[in-house]
Formats: C-alpha cells, structure tokens, sequence
C-alpha cells in the first residue's frame, strides 16, 4: 500500500524534522535536486479553490524535473458528471505517481486514499487539516526562529474553522516548552476536541483572551489567521465576525522586536498593508517555504534519494 499524509501526525517528530532538513539543503543547493523527479507526474485534484497551495505544488514538481497534470476546480471534472470522489482518484491513480487532493468536506482525501494506487498528500479538507501548509510553517518558524521549541506562539482569529491553527497546533504540541495563547471572539475559539487531544492530553497549559493586545508582549510568534467567509452557514455570523481582529503598525507597538507574523493566506484585512513593510512580517517568506517544503515531501512519498 503506498504511504499517505492526510494528517500532519501521520509524520513522526522525527520526520518532520528530516523534511526540514532537506527543505533546507533544497534551498541551499537547488541544482542539486532539478532532475530528482524525472519522468514523474503529480496529479493536483482540487475540488475547492486554491492559489497557493496548488501552485506550490506545481512549482514543487516542475523544479525536481518532472510534470503535472489534473484540474482547478470540481466542475472540470467527472465528479460533474456524478462520478464518486473515490472512483475519480482511482482513475487519476492510474495516470500519476503521486496526487495532491483538496476538498471542502472533512475526511474527503483519507476516504480517497482508500481507493489510489499511488501516495495521496491531504492538500486542504474542509475546516478539518492541511497538513502541508503546517510543514511550511514548521520550516518557516525554523528558519526564523532557529528551533521549534521553547517559545510562545499567538493564535488569532478563526480558530474553529481555520484548519490550518488545528493542524499546526497538533504539531507544535509534540515539541518542547511551546506555550499556546488563543486569541479569538467567543464564537470562533479552538474546537475542544483540538484543545482535548493536542494540549489536554499532553498536559500542556494555554491561555484563552479575546484581547490581543492584552497578549501581544509575551509573543515570540503571532498566527495571524482570516475569518473564512466560506465555512460560514450565517452570513450575518460572518460580517459580524470578520474583522474582529485586524493588525496594524499601531498595535504592534508593544511586541517583541523579534516577533514573527505568519499568515497561511489568503489574507482579507486581517493584517493592514503597511504591516508588510515591518521586518517581523514572515508570511510572504512562508509563501516560498511552501515550495520547498512541499518538494521534500514528495521525494519522501517517491522514495527518491538525492
């Protein structure tokens, strides 16, 4: 059975860290890795849209030297047509050695999985987990901070929808003397079944505000994250929700003057753009991690060794 990562945890700690290791090696000797994935093809599937992390992928695939083929949107598609999710991969399992899958409900790609040949990478399910997105922000917190342990990290916005916080916060909780704070309205705070089984579980204590600002000076790392429109089932829940928190020079003030900012993106005015100008500002050095990142996991799944 070929191996998949539907979840951030399907990887060891140990995993993890090799990935960033030769994330790391791929940025340092890029040459080194052009032809790793010749003759390869990686299928992206996204039944839900998608700018980053599909084109990621693509640019991930074409730089180790091989080629991509699959769809944008589910319309282009058989599953149109009423074809089953798992009858699609499987057919697309039988043109690729390797398929990213995105799809708006939970569970989609691990219940696909079930049915491919060939490894399948959970490229986004719903408000559930994005398990290569946290791998860029792992490389991206280890290239800013030096280490992935033994700081405290500031979650802000959505964060019972937002997929992403769920599945950084699982990992993160497998590292040493991470201190969580959770910043959000009342309606949008982390799932229990998240707090449960990453910190719970585990032991690790966290703060719960609704005050950003309160937080702001004990952050080493702030996870700025948008209120998505698209996981709503209220429009009136949204517009009242949406700019809750919205980060600006002013009230960056008070942080730490190595602070980091991350954001998955897209961003809608959670962060104002002059943020972009203050060197604490990381997630446009998080979009590029996301290549690299996503280039050693595929030679993983590959089992490709350079």
């Amino acid at each position: 059975m070929p191996r998949n990562i539907i979840d951030v945890t399907d990887l060891t700690v140990e995993e993890i860290d090799q990935l960033i290791s030769t994330a790391e090696d791929i940025l340092a000797n890029p040459a080194k890795y052009q032809d790793a994935c010749a003759h390869k093809q990686l299928a992206t599937l996204f039944f839900e849209p998608s700018t980053r992390t599909r084109l990621s992928f693509e640019s991930a695939m074409l730089a180790l030297g091989g080629s991509v083929l699959g769809f944008s949107e589910a319309s282009s598609s058989s599953t149109s047509k009423g074809e089953t999710v798992g009858d699609t991969v499987h057919t697309v399992s039988c043109y690729a050695d390797i398929i990213a899958m995105r799809h708006p409900k939970e569970g989609a790609p691990f219940a696909a999985a079930q049915f491919s040949e060939v490894p399948i990478i959970n490229a986004g399910d719903g408000g559930h987990n994005h398990p290569t997105q946290t791998l860029t922000d792992l490389l991206t917190i280890h290239r800013e901070k030096g280490r992935l342990d033994g700081f405290t990290i500031g979650f802000c916005g959505d964060l019972k929808f937002g997929r992403t916080v769920h599945s950084l916060v699982n990992a993160l909780s497998r590292y040493e003397n991470v201190k969580f704070v959770l910043i959000s309205p009342a309606e949008l705070k982390l799932p229990r079944y998240v707090k449960e089984e990453a910190l719970k579980k585990r032991g690790i204590s966290y703060k719960q505000t609704e005050s950003l600002e309160a937080v702001m000076p004990d952050l080493d790392i702030l996870y700025m994250t948008r209120v998505q429109r698209e996981r709503f089932f209220n429009e009136e829940d949204y517009l009242r929700l949406k700019d809750s928190y919205i980060l600006t020079p002013e009230k960056l003030e008070t942080a730490k003057a190595d602070l980091s900012i991350l954001h998955p993106l897209p961003r809608v005015n959670e962060i104002s753009v002059a943020v972009d100008k203050d060197p604490r500002a990381a997630y446009w050095k998080q979009v590029k991690n996301g290549k690299f990142i996503r280039m050693a996991l595929i030679l993983k799944l590959l089992d490709i060794h350079v």
